[in-house]
Protein backbone atom coordinates (compact mmCIF):
# COMPACT_ATOMS: atom_id res chain seq x y z
CA UNK A 1 0.00 0.00 0.00
CA UNK A 2 2.91 2.35 0.77
CA UNK A 3 4.51 1.81 -2.65
CA UNK A 4 1.15 2.09 -4.40
CA UNK A 5 0.38 5.38 -2.67
CA UNK A 6 3.73 7.05 -3.33
CA UNK A 7 3.95 5.86 -6.95
CA UNK A 8 0.50 7.08 -7.95
CA UNK A 9 1.02 10.42 -6.18
CA UNK A 10 4.25 11.03 -8.09
CA UNK A 11 2.61 10.00 -11.37
CA UNK A 12 -0.34 12.36 -10.88
CA UNK A 13 2.04 15.24 -10.13
CA UNK A 14 4.05 14.41 -13.24
CA UNK A 15 0.94 14.48 -15.45
CA UNK A 16 -0.34 17.65 -13.76
CA UNK A 17 2.83 19.66 -14.28
CA UNK A 18 3.04 18.36 -17.86
CA UNK A 19 -0.50 19.55 -18.62
CA UNK A 20 0.14 22.91 -16.98
CA UNK A 21 3.31 23.41 -19.02
CA UNK A 22 1.34 22.64 -22.19
CA UNK A 23 -1.34 25.14 -21.15
CA UNK A 24 0.42 28.37 -20.07
CA UNK A 25 -2.85 30.23 -19.44
CA UNK A 26 -3.98 27.58 -16.99
CA UNK A 27 -0.55 27.54 -15.36
CA UNK A 28 -0.67 31.31 -14.87
CA UNK A 29 -4.20 31.16 -13.42
CA UNK A 30 -3.51 28.41 -10.89
CA UNK A 31 -0.12 29.87 -9.90
CA UNK A 32 -1.68 33.27 -9.28
CA UNK A 33 -4.31 31.66 -7.07
CA UNK A 34 -1.70 29.81 -5.03
CA UNK A 35 0.51 32.88 -4.53
CA UNK A 36 -2.45 35.12 -3.72
CA UNK A 37 -3.76 32.79 -1.02
CA UNK A 38 -0.39 31.94 0.56
CA UNK A 39 0.80 35.53 0.41
CA UNK A 40 4.14 36.14 2.16
CA UNK A 41 4.00 33.23 4.60
CA UNK A 42 7.10 31.16 5.20
CA UNK A 43 5.29 27.97 4.18
CA UNK A 44 2.12 26.70 2.52
CA UNK A 45 -0.39 25.65 5.15
CA UNK A 46 -3.17 23.07 4.96
CA UNK A 47 -5.85 25.74 5.38
CA UNK A 48 -4.37 27.60 2.41
CA UNK A 49 -4.76 24.55 0.17
CA UNK A 50 -8.39 24.15 1.24
CA UNK A 51 -9.10 27.61 -0.23
CA UNK A 52 -7.46 26.84 -3.59
CA UNK A 53 -10.59 26.05 -5.59
CA UNK A 54 -9.00 26.26 -9.01
CA UNK A 55 -6.03 24.12 -7.99
CA UNK A 56 -8.49 21.42 -6.95
CA UNK A 57 -10.13 21.67 -10.38
CA UNK A 58 -6.72 21.25 -12.01
CA UNK A 59 -6.06 18.08 -10.02
CA UNK A 60 -9.49 16.65 -10.86
CA UNK A 61 -9.08 17.36 -14.56
CA UNK A 62 -5.63 15.77 -14.60
CA UNK A 63 -6.94 12.61 -12.96
CA UNK A 64 -9.88 12.56 -15.36
CA UNK A 65 -7.53 12.64 -18.36
CA UNK A 66 -4.73 10.56 -16.84
CA UNK A 67 -6.06 8.17 -14.18
CA UNK A 68 -3.02 6.34 -12.75
CA UNK A 69 -4.96 3.06 -12.81
CA UNK A 70 -7.32 3.23 -15.81
CA UNK A 71 -8.55 -0.32 -15.21
CA UNK A 72 -9.99 -0.65 -11.75
CA UNK A 73 -9.49 -3.74 -9.62
CA UNK A 74 -11.52 -6.60 -11.13
CA UNK A 75 -14.89 -7.57 -9.73
CA UNK A 76 -16.81 -10.86 -9.90
CA UNK A 77 -20.54 -11.00 -10.59
CA UNK A 78 -22.53 -12.58 -7.77
CA UNK A 79 -25.46 -13.68 -9.95
CA UNK A 80 -26.59 -13.87 -13.57
CA UNK A 81 -27.35 -10.44 -15.02
CA UNK A 82 -28.42 -8.97 -18.36
CA UNK A 83 -26.70 -5.67 -19.22
CA UNK A 84 -27.37 -3.75 -22.45
CA UNK A 85 -28.53 -6.93 -24.13
CA UNK A 86 -25.58 -9.02 -22.94
CA UNK A 87 -26.04 -12.07 -20.71
CA UNK A 88 -23.36 -12.12 -18.03
CA UNK A 89 -23.31 -15.31 -15.97
CA UNK A 90 -22.53 -15.46 -12.27
CA UNK A 91 -18.86 -15.64 -11.19
CA UNK A 92 -17.70 -13.73 -14.27
CA UNK A 93 -14.62 -11.56 -13.73
CA UNK A 94 -15.38 -8.00 -14.81
CA UNK A 95 -12.85 -5.23 -15.49
CA UNK A 96 -14.10 -1.63 -15.29
CA UNK A 97 -12.45 0.83 -17.63
CA UNK A 98 -12.52 4.09 -15.66
CA UNK A 99 -10.53 5.90 -18.36
CA UNK A 100 -13.13 5.13 -21.05
CA UNK A 101 -15.93 6.41 -18.80
CA UNK A 102 -14.01 9.59 -18.03
CA UNK A 103 -13.40 10.19 -21.75
CA UNK A 104 -16.93 9.40 -22.96
CA UNK A 105 -18.20 12.31 -25.14
CA UNK A 106 -21.74 11.46 -24.06
CA UNK A 107 -20.79 12.39 -20.50
CA UNK A 108 -18.12 15.04 -21.00
CA UNK A 109 -17.92 18.05 -23.30
CA UNK A 110 -14.67 18.08 -25.31
CA UNK A 111 -13.32 15.16 -23.25
CA UNK A 112 -9.87 15.10 -24.87
CA UNK A 113 -9.08 18.69 -23.87
CA UNK A 114 -7.51 19.77 -20.59
CA UNK A 115 -10.22 22.06 -19.16
CA UNK A 116 -10.10 22.41 -15.36
CA UNK A 117 -12.93 24.96 -15.63
CA UNK A 118 -15.37 22.11 -16.26
CA UNK A 119 -15.22 21.35 -12.52
CA UNK A 120 -15.67 24.94 -11.26
CA UNK A 121 -19.46 24.84 -11.12
CA UNK A 122 -19.89 21.08 -11.13
CA UNK A 123 -21.06 18.75 -8.39
CA UNK A 124 -18.91 15.96 -9.82
CA UNK A 125 -16.38 14.93 -7.21
CA UNK A 126 -14.31 11.92 -6.18
CA UNK A 127 -16.93 11.04 -3.58
CA UNK A 128 -20.03 11.95 -5.61
CA UNK A 129 -20.32 8.81 -7.76
CA UNK A 130 -24.05 8.73 -8.40
CA UNK A 131 -23.59 8.69 -12.18
CA UNK A 132 -20.35 6.68 -12.21
CA UNK A 133 -18.66 8.86 -14.84
CA UNK A 134 -15.79 10.00 -12.62
CA UNK A 135 -14.44 7.05 -10.65
CA UNK A 136 -10.61 7.13 -10.74
CA UNK A 137 -10.48 5.66 -7.22
CA UNK A 138 -13.19 3.10 -7.76
CA UNK A 139 -16.48 3.21 -5.91
CA UNK A 140 -18.53 1.62 -3.19
CA UNK A 141 -17.13 -0.47 -0.34
CA UNK A 142 -14.14 -1.53 -2.44
CA UNK A 143 -13.08 1.95 -3.46
CA UNK A 144 -9.51 3.04 -2.76
CA UNK A 145 -9.09 3.41 1.03
CA UNK A 146 -6.32 5.97 0.54
CA UNK A 147 -8.33 8.35 -1.67
CA UNK A 148 -8.59 11.27 0.77
CA UNK A 149 -4.96 11.04 1.84
CA UNK A 150 -3.78 10.69 -1.77
CA UNK A 151 -5.71 13.72 -3.03
CA UNK A 152 -4.62 15.85 -0.07
CA UNK A 153 -0.99 14.90 -0.70
CA UNK A 154 -1.18 15.76 -4.39
CA UNK A 155 -2.85 19.12 -3.73
CA UNK A 156 -0.35 20.09 -1.03
CA UNK A 157 2.69 19.07 -3.05
CA UNK A 158 1.39 20.82 -6.17
CA UNK A 159 0.68 24.01 -4.22
CA UNK A 160 4.28 24.02 -2.95
CA UNK A 161 5.75 23.39 -6.41
CA UNK A 162 3.72 26.26 -7.85
CA UNK A 163 4.34 28.65 -4.94
CA UNK A 164 8.10 28.29 -4.54
CA UNK A 165 9.13 27.87 -8.17
CA UNK A 166 8.49 29.13 -11.68
CA UNK A 167 9.03 26.38 -14.26
CA UNK A 168 10.51 26.52 -17.75
CA UNK A 169 11.76 24.04 -20.31
CA UNK A 170 15.56 23.65 -20.50
CA UNK A 171 15.56 24.89 -24.12
CA UNK A 172 13.54 28.09 -23.77
CA UNK A 173 11.25 29.92 -21.37
CA UNK A 174 9.11 31.61 -24.00
CA UNK A 175 8.07 29.05 -26.63
CA UNK A 176 4.91 27.02 -26.14
CA UNK A 177 6.18 23.72 -24.75
CA UNK A 178 6.09 20.70 -27.04
CA UNK A 179 5.91 17.98 -24.40
CA UNK A 180 5.65 14.31 -25.29
CA UNK A 181 2.50 12.98 -23.60
CA UNK A 182 2.82 9.35 -24.69
CA UNK A 183 2.08 6.75 -22.03
CA UNK A 184 3.89 3.78 -20.56
CA UNK A 185 1.60 1.09 -19.22
CA UNK A 186 2.37 -1.10 -16.24
CA UNK A 187 0.53 -1.54 -12.98
CA UNK A 188 -0.05 2.18 -13.39
CA UNK A 189 0.06 4.47 -16.44
CA UNK A 190 2.97 6.90 -16.34
CA UNK A 191 4.67 9.17 -18.88
CA UNK A 192 6.84 7.31 -21.37
CA UNK A 193 9.20 10.26 -21.82
CA UNK A 194 10.34 11.92 -18.55
CA UNK A 195 9.43 15.56 -18.02
CA UNK A 196 12.54 17.77 -17.74
CA UNK A 197 12.08 21.32 -16.44
CA UNK A 198 14.20 24.11 -14.99
CA UNK A 199 12.99 25.48 -11.64
CA UNK A 200 13.51 29.13 -10.84
CA UNK A 201 12.99 30.16 -7.23
CA UNK A 202 10.09 32.58 -6.98
CA UNK A 203 10.86 35.84 -5.20
CA UNK A 204 7.95 38.13 -4.26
Amino acid sequence: MFLGGTDTTAIILDWTISELMRNPTTMKKVQEEVKRIVGHKSKVEENDVNEMRYLKCVVKETIRLHPPAPLLAPRVTMSDVKLNGYDIPAKTMVYINAWAMQMDPKLWERPEQFLPERFENSEVDFKNQENFHFIPFGFGRRGCPGMSFGISSVEYLLANLLYWFDWTLPETATATPNIDMSEKFGLVVSKKVPLLLKPKVFSS
